[in-house]
């Protein structure tokens, strides 16, 4: 009896000891072999992948939030099309970037940004001593980019919207073999009218002039009697801001309306083919026209955000990110309200289509940073369901692996206790 009782106790103690050593031996120290240890090792990698890491972009996306302007309220109603700005842009192809520069916009800076700030498989060349830069596409001996700092003043000095579209394509025509199908892809910026008008007047009071200008319309340029200098010499240095003002055919006035519209619409320079209501109306139409088909255009007080709409629309990433400079020329004029309204009625169409524009540019804005948004939230989502699958599939794996090793331990117990009894 006293055996039999001996045997029925050292069993279970039997079983329990070789159950231990198997899984030791199954799962030693130090491994990840066993379920309880893969649990762990996914809450680890779970806290490593949700956490965030700064980088360029998300620095740059912080002076984006930082720049937006306090309690903006869109003025006009423009459609999904006309805010959703993006371009199949082929470097590679036939297309061009055609930068129509405005004077005194921050154009210089821009397009130096254009052709030494983008990165690119294949960077432009641009040499010390040299103006030019070489922007060819990888792989040709073509430019992909019609400005000055590229092609130089191809189709005449601060070419405007109306000589640009009928001359860019026959000078890359001739610069290239001709091409059916190019896509010529128009950019400007743009700048407050006031503080524009107020640069260019101090720059032509320091003895700037663009007498080269051809303003060439409809084949040919304006007349003596159509566009009367403002000036009897080779310069206008020193001009006061009441002289800049009081001349009627300065091109100072409106200069981005004008630069912007199709002047064929109006007879060009010629002033007697209609009333002045009549060729405003037109031409302040035509400029926004253009302006909101163009691929893109920027606002010299919003660096930050013209960078980032630019290099959305061209899926084109600059290398250093732009600067906002205040402190211009422009800036440090001192004007009382008086001239500031004069500034403001002699570029009356200027102040309305900037308003139009800096509207349509900060929605743009707004549409792309929602749409960014809700793309980083749709990839967050799936992310958190990819994660649930992953700890579903390794629960799912643990319970079938327990289901397995309780059969294991069973039948090892089992056969075990028979070779005890037998003994």
């Amino acid at each position: 009896m006293d055996d039999k009782s001996n045997k029925v106790i050292l069993v279970p103690i039997l079983a329990v000891l070789f159950v231990t050593i198997g899984y030791q031996y199954i799962c030693p120290a130090g491994t990840n072999s066993c379920h309880l240890r893969t649990r762990d090792k996914l809450a680890a990698d779970t806290v490593s992948s949700t956490q965030y890491v700064p980088s360029e972009d998300s620095e740059r996306d912080q002076e984006l939030e930082d720049d937006d302007p306090p309690r903006f309220t869109p003025s006009f109603n423009f459609s999904e099309r006309d805010l959703l700005r993006r371009v199949d842009f082929d470097i590679r192809g036939d297309d061009v970037i055609v930068f129509l520069h405005i004077q005194k916009t921050g154009g210089t800076t821009f397009g130096r940004h254009l052709v030494r700030n983008i990165r690119l498989e294949k960077p432009c060349d641009c040499r010390a001593g040299q103006k030019r830069c070489t922007c060819h596409r990888p792989g040709k001996e073509e430019s992909w980019l019609f400005s000055r700092f590229s092609t130089g003043w191809s189709c005449g000095l601060h070419a405007d919207w109306t000589e640009l579209t009928s001359c860019v394509p026959a000078v890359m025509g001739r610069k290239e073999a001709k091409k059916n199908g190019r896509n010529f892809y128009y950019i400007t910026l743009l700048r407050d009218p006031v503080s524009r008008y107020l640069s260019e007047w101090k720059h032509v009071q320091r003895g700037a002039t663009w007498k080269t200008s051809l303003h060439m319309c409809d084949g040919r340029s304006p007349t003596q009697d159509e566009l009367p200098a403002c000036y009897p010499g080779d310069d206008w240095s020193g001009v006061t801001l009441q002289e800049f003002m009081d001349c009627p055919s300065n091109l100072a006035n409106n200069r981005q309306v004008r630069m912007l519209a199709d002047l064929s619409l109006v007879g060009c320079y010629n002033l007697s083919s209609m009333s002045e209501n009549e060729r405003s109306h037109i031409l302040l139409s035509s400029a926004k026209t253009n302006l909101k088909n163009m691929a893109f255009f920027g606002l010299t007080e919003f660096q930050r955000k013209t960078q980032y709409l630019f290099e959305r629309t061209f899926r084109l990433r600059f290398i250093s990110a732009f600067t906002q400079i205040n402190s211009t020329r422009a800036a440090g004029v001192d004007i009382d309200e008086d001239v500031r309204r004069r500034i403001e009625a002699l570029n009356l169409l200027d102040v309305q289509l900037y308003e139009y524009a800096k509207d349509l540019f900060l929605q743009r804005f707004q549409f792309a940073r929602q749409q960014e948004r809700q793309q980083e939230r749709l990839r967050r989502r799936q992310e958190r369901r990819r994660l649930r699958e992953q700890r579903a599939f390794l629960y799912q794996r643990r319970h079938e692996d327990e289901e397995e090793e309780d059969e294991d331990a069973a039948t090892t117990t089992e056969d075990y206790a028979s070779q005890v009894v037998h003994w």
